[in-house]
């Protein structure tokens, strides 16, 4: 039997203070008792979701970046969140998933939140990131994202008698989710797990924002049947759990509704 165990911090964030932030994550990773693989953190978890790229913005050879990388071989783990990053004249919210190798992939999040202004101050990027652990295959995206079913749809679902191979096995969410919109975070998270037969992860950011926009959690795991494995509400947590492929791959035969998906590119613009 595969597993994967993955542990998710809920927290409150202090609002464009990266110092405070990273020592306070520190402390909570700390804390960590149990055996864990992979610590998801919540969008933009050095700063709060600042539309200020000018003023936090950091290079991919930053503080922020340094200490991903050292907790990262510290703690043997595998950590991922969002950041904001400069590249080339550029502001990106940026998700690193950072190896305790010092390897890394990243992930500029593609559907800019205009409603916030997003979009007048940041890059949207345009390739997928489908991280690898262990054979799980993790598909990473950031927030506004989840609204946009496309952008995380299975595709090159392959069956060989009864066994079928998925694009991904887990797609995981790092959000700053306002409380005043929970419903569809939640209900979106459930459709995500159900339409695409995979492990739904969505880690959200919990207090006032410093525009005192609040943040209410609703941090979740979701099972590919949609069924709610976790979910807090309001409260800081850090939880630790256990997927296992033995599950994943017995929904997916099962029910083989992947076999009938429609087929589609999608195109940049």
């Amino acid at each position: 039997m595969s597993l994967l165990t993955v542990t998710i911090i809920q927290t409150a964030l202090h609002w464009e203070d990266k110092q405070r932030n990273l020592a306070m994550l520190k402390e909570k990773i700390d804390s960590i008792q149990e055996y864990t693989e992979v610590v998801v953190l919540p969008e933009m978890f050095a700063t709060g979701f600042s539309m200020k790229p000018e003023l936090h913005a950091e290079t991919m050879d930053g503080v922020v970046f340094h200490w991903m990388k050292d907790i990262a071989a510290s703690k043997k783990i595998i950590v991922t969140g969002s950041v904001i990053i400069e590249e080339e004249g550029k502001y990106y919210n940026r998700l690193i998933w950072m190896l305790p190798t010092g390897a890394y992939g990243y992930y500029d999040k593609r559907h800019l939140f205009a409603f916030g202004q997003e979009h007048k101050h940041y890059a949207r990027g345009n390739k997928r990131l489908i991280a690898s652990v262990k054979g799980w295959k993790i598909n990473l995206q950031v927030c506004y994202d989840l609204r946009f079913p496309v952008w995380a749809r299975q595709s090159k679902v392959t069956y060989h008698d009864e066994n079928v191979s998925a694009e991904y096995d887990v797609l995981i969410y790092v959000a700053n989710w306002p409380e005043r919109r929970s419903i569809p975070w939640r209900t979106l998270l459930q459709a995500r797990a159900i339409e695409n037969q995979t492990y739904v992860i969505g880690v959200n950011r919990v207090g006032n924002d410093g525009n005192d926009i609040y943040h209410s959690g609703d941090s979740m795991v979701i099972n590919p049947l949609g069924e709610i494995l976790y979910h807090k509400v309001h409260e800081e947590d850090v939880f630790t759990i256990t997927l296992q492929k033995e599950v994943l791959e017995s929904v997916r035969n099962k029910f083989p509704f992947l076999r009938d998906a429609d087929q589609f590119i999608i195109a940049d613009e």
